[in-house]
Order: structure tokens, then sequence, then C-alpha cells
């Protein structure tokens, strides 16, 4: 499993939370998402075979985000 921190703009409330926590939970391989309004920072823990780091960003930028790195 990896661990990964993503810078994501656009995030302010508990919905916003609720929507990138399904989406990305949804993908395969995905252990744990924890979402940091404050921060401005989703961190992932996942197997980066089945969900490659690319694919977990592009899920965030459907919900209507904007991932920073």
């Amino acid at each position: 499993m990896e661990k990964t921190s993503i810078k994501v703009e656009g995030m302010s409330c508990e919905h916003c939370v609720k929507a990138i926590t399904k989406a990305v939970r949804a993908l395969p391989g995905i252990q744990e998402v924890a979402v940091d309004l404050k921060a401005g920072t989703v961190t992932v823990e996942h197997d980066s075979a089945q969900s490659p780091l690319e694919k977990i960003k592009s899920e965030i930028e459907e919900q209507g985000y904007d991932v920073i790195q």
C-alpha cells in the first residue's frame, strides 16, 4: 500500500468531503481516503497497481475540483 497526499482546490464544505470520499473509495485498491478541508488535501492509501495516482487525480477532477500537484 502507498499513502499519497494530493493538494486540491475548491473544497469548502462537508458535501465536498463526501463527494470526493465516495468517488475515490469506489476505485479498486483504495484502502482509505481522508479529506482535510483546512489544509486543502486529500490523503489516499492505495494499491498503485490497481489505482495509480493519475487515476485518483482524474476521479477528483471529475467531481469538479482542481488538483494542484
